[in-house]
């Protein structure tokens, strides 16, 4: 007889009672359309808010769709697969497994958020498959979403949204709080303190909860094919078009292109990283990568698959944000949560607030923009820091993506399993987060 934890139970429970992400959007329209008539807005003012929101993220619905698009793109080369294929023949034993997967995603995460979506799921693929190999017992569905919650470094990482959108001159709340240098947000000492905590945690309970009857990768084909070379050699060229599709000619004068933008954007108009900036990066590493267009299209028909969620989805929940941000009824939540507020309370009450918003608007920086002026305002009011505030927003945003459907079908897509597998896992690892952001932004220095 197999023995059961309590994990997976609880896993298994939550599998059989969390709706999709596009079921979950549609009854948050209906909670916050009725919420927002109750709080005292008129009927053709909600609609209106609706509205307005429903098409107010379609660039950055784009931006998105590239990030992790460009990503699964990067994850395709030969470089990257060989390189964590090399990594995974290193552990011995499950512990190891553990700790070697989810420092490799985290510091993925770190340095780009994208990188950690798209590229965990074949970070959790090629380690159980070497283990598998090795006869080492490790569950593929906990080790998939073991990786998937060593994503949240990026939370205080290089990619941090609200931290790098303060940190800029000229951004929308400048006359309200300047420009926050990033030495006090995602480089204070609380930051960086909570950053090692959590993985430290993760780790460990991520050794201590490995369910004891071992799902192998080789039970899920769909994913073990992933972990399968492909052929890298290209079909003989039949006709011109066929050869400059296969000329690493074409593929260097478009990488030295947006080599050219780069230089300018960052080194003539000294601009800092951003969204767009950081696509023309993967943009150009996949390219090069790739060596060709053949290759790289080849790469993208597969890729595109996994940002499939984030087409229509991100505009579902952008007439979610449209009802909060266009009524009355956001800041009323925020304005119920400061008026309770103490120096000691903040935290928890602005990582809650933040939960519950990341159920409606899955985006680091679309919170940043509905919240950040009465999450800014409530904490000089209390008499915490605007960065305090604005870490701990952070705390309730991630324990958000790790507890709601949306990226959890984004990780399921790429890893070509079902999100019900495995999603009670990742709502074990927001409460570990949850718990530990909330005592290290309310007591350490930020």
């Amino acid at each position: 007889m197999t023995q059961e934890t309590w994990a997976d139970r609880f896993a298994r429970v939550v599998g059989r009672f969390v709706p999709d992400a596009i079921t979950a959007a549609i009854f948050l329209l209906l909670v916050l359309f009725v919420a927002a008539l109750i709080a005292g807005d008129s009927f053709s003012t909600t609609m209106d808010a609706w509205y307005r929101g429903l098409w107010m993220l379609l660039p950055f619905t784009m931006q998105m769709t590239l990030i992790i698009t460009l990503s699964a793109v990067l994850g395709q080369t030969s470089v990257f697969r060989k390189g964590v294929a090399a990594l995974s023949n290193l552990p011995r034993t499950t512990n190891q497994v553990v700790i070697l997967a989810v420092v490799l995603n985290g510091a993925l995460s770190y340095f780009y958020w994208g990188l950690g979506i798209a590229l965990g799921p074949l970070i959790a693929i090629y380690f159980a498959r070497a283990a598998e190999r090795k006869n080492i017992p490790v569950d593929f569905l906990f080790l998939l979403s073991l990786v998937w919650a060593a994503n949240a470094l990026w939370q205080f990482g290089l990619s941090a949204s609200a931290p790098l959108l303060m940190a800029t001159p000229g951004h929308f709340m400048e006359s309200t709080i300047g420009v926050i240098p990033l030495r006090t947000t995602i480089w204070s000492p609380a930051a960086i303190l909570h950053e090692i905590i959590f993985l430290i945690a993760l780790i460990v309970i991520g050794c201590w909860l490995m369910p004891k009857s071992r799902r192998p990768l080789s039970a899920f084909p769909e994913a073990n094919k992933l972990a399968e070379p492909e052929e890298t050699a290209d079909e003989p060229a039949q006709n011109l078009s066929e050869h400059l599709e296969r000329s690493s000619i074409v593929t260097l004068a478009f990488c030295l292109a947006v080599a050219g933008w780069l230089y300018y954007h960052f080194f003539v108009k000294h601009n800092s990283l951003d969204i767009n900036s950081l696509n023309a990066i993967f943009l150009l590493l996949s390219f090069l990568l790739h060596r060709n267009v053949h290759r790289f299209t080849k790469a993208l028909q597969h890729a595109i698959l996994s940002a499939w969620p984030v087409i229509v989805i991100y505009h579902l929940y952008a007439g979610v944000a449209g009802l909060i941000q266009f009524t009355t009824l956001g800041e009323k939540m925020a304005g119920i949560i400061a008026a309770v507020s103490t120096p000691y309370t903040f935290p928890l009450l602005a990582a809650v607030s933040g939960t519950v918003i990341s159920f409606f608007v899955p985006s680091s920086g679309g919170q940043w923009a509905i919240q950040g002026f009465v999450t800014s305002k409530a904490a000089m009011a209390v008499g915490v820091t605007v960065q305090r505030g604005m870490l701990a927003l952070s705390v309730g945003d991630h324990m958000g993506n790790l507890s709601t459907p949306f990226w959890a079908m984004i990780i399921a897509g790429i890893a070509r399993v079902s999100f019900r597998e495995f999603i009670g896992y990742g709502m074990i690892f927001a409460a570990l987060w949850f718990v530990i952001g909330v005592i290290v932004f309310t007591f350490a220095p930020c």
